[in-house]
């Protein structure tokens, strides 16, 4: 299902980052001379469709795809706007990494982001575990967001396999 979050009621993220720096851990947007190796990462620890949104967001100048960082090595990432206006996905963070905070502070610096361009709600397409970004982001289901008989969320209905 989508969700929505508003973007004018954000977290502090500044105590998100400073503990991410305190373990090696830097959260920045990906600049286009990185695209290869962000959109291969992304292919190699997640999927070849995440692979190709991940690639659409560095279409946009800015680009809007955001990694976190560890001994110069991508550990996690976050796009916006790569599906559709004013969304935020796909997301990941490789295994050997998660439950440091990395998730957390790639979603409030693409949420921040999404509001500096001026949105007042973000949008989560298709979101996988829902709490997580009712707890960070305040985020809500939007209505009639999820096909019951398929399955399938809003921009993501019939695709190709």
């Amino acid at each position: 299902m989508d969700l929505i979050a508003n973007l004018y009621n954000l977290p502090d993220s500044r105590p998100v980052y400073e503990a991410l720096k305190q373990i090696g851990v830097n959260v920045r947007r990906a600049p286009a001379y990185e695209k290869h190796i962000v959109t291969a990462w992304v292919r190699e620890h997640f999927s070849a469709t995440w692979a190709a949104e991940t690639d659409a967001a560095f279409a946009g100048m800015p680009s809007g795809c955001f990694i976190a960082t560890q001994n110069r090595q991508v550990r996690g990432f976050a796009c916006v706007e790569s599906t559709a206006r004013g969304f935020f996905g796909p997301t990941g963070v490789m295994k050997s990494a998660r439950g440091q905070g990395i998730g957390l502070a790639l979603l409030l610096r693409a949420m921040e982001d999404l509001r500096d361009r001026g949105y007042v709600y973000g949008i989560i397409g298709g979101a996988g575990p829902k709490e997580f970004y009712e707890k960070a982001v305040g985020a809500i289901p939007i209505a009639n967001s999820l096909v019951e008989k398929t399955g399938e969320t809003g921009i993501y209905q019939d695709m190709l396999e």
